[in-house]
């Protein structure tokens, strides 16, 4: 695992809820081809650091999971969200940037169809500061997760 220096761009993006927290996933390519090569998920939730993804990847996965493993964790559930369209919002070209100071995990090869992860501290254009903090998509919140 490795920092990521930041990065921004404007591609399809959707919000999702986890464990009553606000989440974000973007794609972002690494060339004109627009792959998608590299999925980018970070919480939206006011008060809530992308260090929260990786404890709760940890408390879900199994005991002793390695990094990439957790990587893979936080990546299925935005997968999840996205494919089975359990979305608060979704785009097709939106604006998003993730904070310098993430962490990035390769995956040695395709899962679900990206082929690294970055995480961090993440804003997308279009969802608003009242929207992200769950007073505008307000459902029961789900309790914490904890060790199976």
């Amino acid at each position: 695992m490795t920092h990521v220096k930041g990065a921004e761009g404007r591609t399809r993006t959707c919000v999702f809820r986890l464990f009553g927290t606000v989440v974000g996933y973007a794609t972002h390519h690494l060339d004109g081809r627009r792959l998608g090569e590299i999925g980018v998920v970070g919480p939206l939730s006011s008060g809530v650091d992308a260090s929260w993804l990786w404890r709760v990847a940890a408390e879900m996965g199994r005991e002793g999971a390695s990094e990439r493993e957790k990587g893979r964790w936080i990546m299925l559930q935005a997968h999840r969200a996205f494919v089975c369209g359990d979305l608060l919002a979704r785009w097709e070209s939106a604006c998003w940037k993730l904070a310098p100071g993430g962490r990035r995990i390769g995956f040695d090869g395709a899962y679900c169809n990206r082929y690294e992860l970055w995480t961090g501290n993440l804003t997308v254009e279009g969802a608003a500061p009242d929207a992200v903090s769950g007073s505008l998509w307000s459902s029961s919140p789900s309790p914490r997760p904890g060790r199976r």
